[in-house]
């Protein structure tokens, strides 16, 4: 895959990422975090699996040798116990503090991931690793936290963004090694049946609880996971993982531009400033 079409990839992945924060939280309100994770995450599997003929046509991927099954099955546990893992902690987190902590303190992957690259000997070049340092400014003046003490929620969410870290550098490993809608699906079908154990094991959700979290459960498994995460490892393919988390965090940038065109929210001076910088990061992240 080029440069070109993995960018668009990761692009259209902070899009859809960017919008799927409300569906979270209203979600919070009614079903715990393993039940929400555990159904959306099945059903993000489904739908993969639905769109497999689709993937395969429009990417051509498959059609010239056959991929390792173990490799794939392996990659595919590992990922989905990972992503299972950091989306639990991001929804506990979301329930439990604000939401401008939240969106600042998930994001800290941007930073995060080329410093754990380097520890993997992936060393990026320098203009990355400014790039994340603005991000970081950039997501300090869209998500505008709160001051105080880190309480429950926020730890919740630097370990959540500890695990996307983690997350990020597996699908660096395994991408070129695996088809990519394959990977997906078997991720999702894993961080599902992960997600349902911890159900059983933690939590006890209700039937009036599911049915009123629904729309922003279908919202997330189709579009969120379904979609989002298998243009992200699309996207990993010809990216970078300290490039890929800069034009990832590009979600919160989508999730304030969502708010002003769709729920008419104004935009301050500080926030156009920071979706300013963000661009900007994302510029100097992709120079040569």
């Amino acid at each position: 895959m080029t440069r070109i079409k993995s960018n668009l990839c990761l692009l259209l992945t902070a899009l859809i990422w960017g919008c799927a924060f409300v569906a979270q939280s209203v979600a919070s309100a009614t079903v715990g975090p393993f039940a929400f994770n555990g159904i959306r995450f099945l059903i993000a599997a489904v739908t993969v699996f639905l769109l497999l003929p689709v993937l395969k046509k429009i990417t051509g991927e498959g059609s010239e040798k056959q991929k390792d099954a173990g490799t794939l099955w392996k990659a595919g546990i590992l990922s989905g116990f990972v992503l299972l893992t950091a989306s639990v902690l991001q929804q506990g987190g979301i329930a439990w503090t604000t939401a401008g902590k939240a969106g600042f303190l998930t994001s800290l992957y941007v930073v995060l991931v080329p410093i754990a690259g380097i520890l993997v000997g992936k060393r990026p070049k320098p203009t990355v690793f400014i790039a994340c340092l603005i991000a970081l400014a950039a997501l300090y003046l869209l998500s505008k936290p709160e001051r105080g003490a880190l309480g429950k929620g926020d730890v919740l969410l630097i370990l959540s963004a500890v695990c996307f870290t983690i997350h990020i550098l597996v699908i660096d490993h395994f991408a070129p090694q695996v088809d990519a809608a394959k990977f997906s699906a078997v991720q999702f079908l894993a961080a599902g049946l992960f997600g349902m154990l911890g159900t059983a094991l933690f939590e006890t959700p209700t039937n009036a609880g599911i049915k009123q979290a629904m729309i922003p459960i279908l919202y997330a498994g189709v579009f969120s996971a379904g979609i989002g995460y298998t243009l992200q490892t699309y996207g990993q393919k010809g990216a970078e993982p300290s490039e890929a988390s800069v034009l990832l965090s590009l979600e919160s940038v989508f999730s304030a531009l969502a708010g002003f065109v769709i729920l008419h929210e104004t935009l301050s001076v500080r926030e156009l400033f920071g979706c300013a910088l963000m661009f900007a990061a994302v510029l100097l992240s992709q120079k040569q």
